[in-house]
């Protein structure tokens, strides 16, 4: 695969603590997809765990996204921070995130419980409250999970300032 380059260096986020902290910070990802030349983009929640650069997600049992992982578990995905329009300076305050992985679905009720153990932590800020340990392995068994393991990671960032409001 032939690899690209930023043109703008003065955009280009290059260290991987601060990347951790726009996927830390945010709750939502967008993710493309690809089945037989047929492109899908589909934006969902996710839990990041940095250590392992795994993002953790969950989905229907069936559905159009499961088809098209299961067909290609290639991924391209991105995680944008918005700071806002600039007015009067015909700019964007942002910041965003980048990646290619592999989709892959996690099996078992220790391996579900850890994945949604990281979705309550990033959607709440905290571990979750005992939900979690509270759910028997035939609950667990009705979940899917979904884990992206990270293989390339970029980042963008326009100005720094937040938008006047």
């Amino acid at each position: 695969m032939e690899t690209y380059h930023l043109r703008r260096k003065d955009k280009e986020i290059s260290s991987q603590a601060e990347m951790d902290e726009i996927l830390a910070s945010q709750k939502f990802m967008t993710i493309a997809m690809c089945k037989d030349g047929e492109p899908y983009l589909v934006s969902l929640n996710y839990g990041y765990e940095p250590t392992a650069r795994v993002f953790h997600f969950h989905c229907a049992e069936v559905g159009k996204k499961l088809d098209f992982l299961k067909a290609n578990p290639k991924v391209w995905g991105q995680v944008v921070e918005d700071r806002g329009y600039l007015r009067g300076e015909c700019d964007h305050a942002y910041r965003c995130v980048m990646f290619s992985g592999k989709a892959e679905f996690a099996e078992g009720a220790e391996a579900k419980r850890k994945s949604l153990q990281e979705m309550f932590r990033q959607a709440e800020g905290a571990p979750d409250s005992g939900r979690l340990a509270s759910m028997d392995e035939k609950s667990l068994a009705e979940v899917t999970v979904g884990r992206i393991a990270v293989e390339t990671m970029t980042g963008k960032k326009g100005p720094i300032k937040r938008a006047k409001t």
